[in-house]
């Protein structure tokens, strides 16, 4: 590689860097806001699932049809699973679309998909999945009517009896360098899971008015939260993964960097003294 062919690879490299430090700079930007929206969406949808798992527990099931398994037993599970938009966020959406794939390998009954995100959406359409519902570019607007969206979808599904279940896959936001894949069941809506050995002390509660009415109306909400929830999640997993992938990009163009520049002088430093041995050796031999 000439000197010329080396500074040229040098500038690519250093513009390279500056986008990926802008990328880095602006995901940063982003992951604050996205941090302050869950942590202060997380108390009010943890405490609404676990009063209504606690509910679902000591009510009689049939009041209400999200509280009930599905009669068609047959019918596939619906799986919601949660990507991303846009790349350049590291392994933020091979981890998922790779658990996607491993919980439907292992799936007892068939899967049918939600999609929410260009990348999960363009995946599993590529592959011929059945997919019951999709929404794209969200994430840089996300706004409460796209988890109102998705929850009337799955809600819609599981009393029809077209799926037996519904469960979400996304990746939850736990700090700047920790992202988990999660898997929980959104429908029927969980009990609590208590074994022989212990007892649950479970809370007693009031209604008014009527379990009735008040299950018609929280349920689907309940849906929803934890939905919004989910994709609030989602995002701020999103902007960490892409800060510490262009922060892992920004060092390696670095290093990148400095190699070729000690490799340059190396190169220039040879010619030179190339040179001047050929200069020395002609003034001697006249």
């Amino acid at each position: 590689m000439s000197l010329i062919d080396m500074r040229r690879r040098i500038r690519a490299v250093t513009s390279t860097q500056q986008i990926t430090k802008a990328m880095k700079t602006v995901a940063a930007s982003k992951l604050r806001r996205a941090q302050d929206r869950i942590m202060g969406a997380r108390p009010f949808a943890q405490l609404m699932l676990g009063v209504l798992n606690s509910l679902a527990t000591r009510v009689d099931p049939e009041l209400h049809p999200l509280l009930m398994p599905a009669p068609a037993l047959d019918a596939p599970t619906l799986l919601i699973v949660v990507t991303a938009d846009k790349g350049l966020c590291g392994s933020f959406n091979s981890t998922l679309l790779r658990n996607a794939g491993s919980y439907i390998a292992d799936a007892d009954q068939e899967v049918a998909m939600g999609l929410i995100g260009r990348k999960g959406r363009d995946f599993f359409v590529r592959r011929g999945f059945d997919v019951r519902y999709e929404d794209v570019n969200l994430f840089g607007n996300l706004k409460y009517t796209h988890a109102q969206s998705a929850a009337r979808v799955a809600i819609e599904q599981f009393t029809n009896g077209s799926v037996s279940s519904v469960y979400l896959l996304y990746n939850e936001f736990k700090s700047v360098l920790q992202q988990r894949v999660v898997i929980e069941r959104l429908l029927p809506i969980p009990r609590l899971e208590t074994s022989g050995e212990e007892d649950v002390v479970l809370a007693d509660h009031l209604f008014e008015p009527t379990p009735e009415e008040i299950f018609e109306e929280l349920l689907p909400r309940h849906v929803e939260t934890q939905l919004y929830r989910a994709l609030l999640e989602s995002a701020a997993a999103e902007h960490a993964a892409r800060m510490t992938a262009m922060d892992a990009a920004t060092r390696n163009a670095g290093e990148m960097i400095d190699q070729l520049t000690l490799h340059m002088n190396k190169v220039r430093q040879a010619t030179i003294t190339r040179e001047l041995i050929e200069v020395v050796s002609g003034a001697a031999a006249l």
